[in-house]
């Protein structure tokens, strides 16, 4: 059966995205030393999958993990587990929003000493009943707008826009016209929709950088039962407060 106009557009759309989001998380991971994994070749794994085990030996499909440690040879421990998805219509935005909890959650768990930023970067069409189930589970959300992805495209001119009573006729045009794009108009599109969703998209970083600098500032030590002479307190502070300045030296800084 041949693939339909308006799925092939709503692929290109989708695509578009992802690129989008990949190089703005490729940023963020280069300027703190983290390694950005997604669906590629890596001699770290056998699949181009990116996909990760849960306590109950599950796997789950990912998106994108930042690593701490991280090679192409190498898995490094994971910072941040960040699912993506697109979608034009409202009607299966529940479901999508599930299967997000559904991957990440048992992860998260998982690694809980860890605690890995759990993120979603959701385009299109989304309801808010979606988006605050998401929340509601400890979700950070960066929320790109159908209608600011439709506005970035006529700086090429193209009106990127759809429905359900779109003519076979009008998505034809919109992937020729999508096909003559240089590579210079397709990044003039990614740099609109950085524009135009700016706030969000800074707001969503910040929150995930600040994951990042996560520091044991201290610790508590309480006596059960027993004395502990000066001696000896004096040694186990002075220790503790080495194994705190090991730690935070291993976290990357801001």
């Amino acid at each position: 059966m041949a693939e339909s106009l308006s799925h092939k557009w709503g692929q290109i759309l989708g695509n578009l995205i992802q690129e989008f989001i990949c190089e703005t998380l490729q940023q963020l991971a280069d300027e703190h030393g983290f390694y950005l994994d997604y669906q590629k070749k890596r001699k770290a794994r056998i699949s181009k999958k990116v996909s990760w085990q849960d306590r109950y030996g599950n796997s789950h499909d990912l998106d994108y993990v930042l690593e701490r440690g991280g090679t192409e040879e190498t898995l490094g421990l994971p910072v941040a587990f960040i699912e993506t998805a697109w979608r034009r219509y409202t009607k299966h935005s529940r479901n999508k929003v599930q299967e997000i909890e559904g991957a990440l959650i048992p992860l998260a768990n998982t690694y809980s000493q860890l605690n890995p930023f759990l993120g979603a970067i959701l385009a299109g069409v989304f309801t808010q009943g979606a988006l605050d189930q998401l929340e509601s589970k400890g979700f950070k959300i960066l929320y790109l707008k159908y209608e600011n992805i439709v506005k970035s495209f006529t700086s090429v001119g193209i009106n990127a826009s759809f429905n359900e009573s779109t003519l076979e006729s009008e998505f034809q045009n919109k992937i020729e016209q999508w096909k003559n794009l240089s590579t210079p108009d397709i990044n003039n599109i990614k740099n609109q929709i950085l524009s135009l969703e700016k706030y969000q998209i800074d707001k969503f970083m910040n929150i995930l950088e600040q994951s990042f600098a996560r520091l044991v500032q201290q610790v508590n030590i309480i006596v059960l039962h027993g004395y502990l002479s000066k001696r000896k307190l004096l040694i186990m502070l002075l220790s503790i407060s080495r194994i705190i300045q090991i730690i935070n030296l291993s976290l990357p800084q801001q």
